[in-house]
């Protein structure tokens, strides 16, 4: 018996997050290609194979982690349909596992962001993924867009409001100093020397990518996936993915604010304090506050997925 093409959660928002990290990996591609190595950041390889090898790690940090939650929602739009289910959890346990290798340490180091072997696993998972959700959508069909639901005000609000903290990062990940935007130059600081502990000079907002970035690309991520969880079946799948986007968020929000608070505040000279890094999880107190927030975000986005199966979307 054919499945219904609105079985379990659509793939839309999840089409739409690959297509950003699509794109992003082009931006990538085209200033590692074009911007010499000694302008960018922990990076040795000059033209299209330092492109090439940037577009790699950025494959595996931040896309990997986006990358799970499309996987989870694709899975479950297959175990929802009925169909292949069998190769879909197989397919859907190699990509995860795949995309997981980026938690290995040494796979992603924030001190060397050359390319090596082990950087092509977590790639090759995210490619499964988006071949997994083009499957899906050619199979079952995707479902369509999530129509309005509870919480999209407060996602529209939160993503435009970092969404103007990260401007820097999206020229820079262009290869621009926004500072060369006349308007913008007043507010943010980007091409101005600044000189390190270590006594080496840098522009405050070095060109190509930054973790900042990274931080608002995984926002974007969990704003939207997460107004796919209203259509979900209420099983260990939905609870699982629900726990992730909301870490997801939190941690997000951590990079952003560690990148823009050093960069515009303590490149500036107007404090020394510095947020910690939170790019691998740590012993520290940002650590254990991006727990406490996730702990928040996942009880509320839990009461309005609860809410939302007891009346119609507003």
């Amino acid at each position: 018996m054919r499945a219904s093409a609105g079985a379990g959660p659509g793939l839309a928002e999840g089409f739409v997050v690959l297509a950003l990290f699509g794109l992003w990996a082009l931006f990538v591609l085209v200033t590692y290609s074009r911007v010499p190595a000694s302008e960018l950041y922990n990076v040795s390889e000059t033209g299209l194979r330092g492109g090439l090898s940037r577009v790699l790690v950025f494959l595996g940090w931040p896309t990997a982690l986006a990358a799970i939650p499309v996987l989870a929602i694709t899975l479950d739009r297959f175990l929802a349909s009925g169909r292949n289910r069998r190769t879909a959890i197989g397919l859907a346990l190699l990509a995860f596992g795949l995309c997981a290798t980026i938690v290995i340490p040494g796979v992603v180091d924030e001190a060397d962001l050359d390319a090596t072997a082990s950087n092509g696993l977590a790639a090759a998972g995210v490619v499964l993924v988006a071949v997994l959700a083009i499957w899906a959508a050619g199979t079952i069909g995707t479902g369509g867009a999530t129509p309005r639901t509870r919480g999209d005000r407060a996602r529209v609000l939160v993503g435009a409001v970092l969404l103007l903290v990260s401007l820097p990062w999206v020229f820079a990940d262009l290869g621009i100093f926004i500072g060369d935007i006349p308007p913008l130059g007043h507010v943010y600081r980007s091409e101005q020397i600044w000189t390190s502990p270590g006594g080496e000079t840098l522009p405050s907002v070095h060109f190509g990518h930054h973790h900042g970035m990274g931080g608002m690309l995984l926002v974007v991520t969990a704003l939207l996936l997460s107004r796919e969880l209203v259509r979900m079946r209420p099983t260990f799948l939905r609870t699982t993915l629900a726990v992730y986007l909301s870490l997801l968020l939190a941690y997000g929000i951590g990079n952003i604010a560690n990148d823009a608070w050093y960069e515009q505040f303590v490149k500036r000279d107007w404090t020394d304090w510095a947020i910690p890094n939170v790019i691998r999880p740590g012993f520290t107190w940002m650590w254990g506050l991006i727990i406490v927030v996730g702990a928040g975000i996942f009880f509320l986005l839990d009461r309005d997925v609860r809410g939302a199966a007891r009346s119609p979307p507003f």
